[in-house]
């Protein structure tokens, strides 16, 4: 017997008679945070926040977008591409057309307040995952009801959990060992966010 059996026959004998214990599944799901915590979040990260009614997204988005080359998934409301340089994602890119891209807008599934976190699932709005990882901008529309507190309650909430998901928490960055930030690294250097809250009440949704 060699040390790795000798160590693994202990563990074995020692648990043998131990009861079975239930492991406690109960997550917290709800807390306080809501839309001014996600927005603190976002601007920790670096992104920029615009919060506007519903009756001033399509202005809103075509200020922001102005002439830049942006690339939109399947989804995206056609009022919201009426500038130029719009390049549909239909048939699909190639790599090289999206790393040329300005940018690229999309929806979302939910956003998590308590981690100024995005969730797409690659449903409508949102695309394949390659979108959202090689242009070096990234705008995002988020309505007030896909804002949840937490990240157990975005579990849960999610439509179809099995789909391939990318939580996103500010534009791409990562440290070295010198401890100098480098963005860009992992997808878009640049995030924007507008949150859509709703125009008569200016609540979110």
């Amino acid at each position: 017997m060699n040390a790795r059996e000798e160590m693994l026959g202990r563990i074995k004998a020692a648990i043998a008679t131990a009861p079975p214990r239930a492991i406690p599944r109960e997550y917290r799901t709800a807390t306080d945070d809501g839309l001014e915590t996600f927005l603190d979040r976002l601007a920790h990260y670096d992104a920029r926040t615009h919060v506007v009614p519903a009756d001033e997204l399509e202005q809103t988005v075509g200020v922001i977008l102005g002439e830049r080359t942006i690339v939109v998934p399947a989804g995206i409301p056609d009022a919201w591409t009426q500038t130029t340089g719009i390049l549909h994602d239909d048939p699909p890119l190639d790599h090289d057309a999206l790393d040329a891209a300005d940018g690229v807008l999309t929806t979302c599934a939910l956003a998590i307040a308590q981690t100024g976190t995005i969730v797409l699932d690659g449903g409508p709005g949102m695309g394949r995952r390659a979108l959202t990882l090689l242009p070096d901008y990234h705008l995002c529309v988020v309505r007030g009801d896909q804002l949840v507190a937490s990240v157990p309650e975005a579990i849960k909430k999610l439509s179809n959990p099995t789909r391939p998901l990318t939580f996103i928490s500010g534009p791409s960055a990562t440290v070295d060992i010198e401890m100098t930030r480098v963005r860009g690294v992992h997808g878009p250097r640049r995030l924007e966010v507008i949150f859509v809250t709703d125009a008569r009440s200016n609540r979110a949704t």
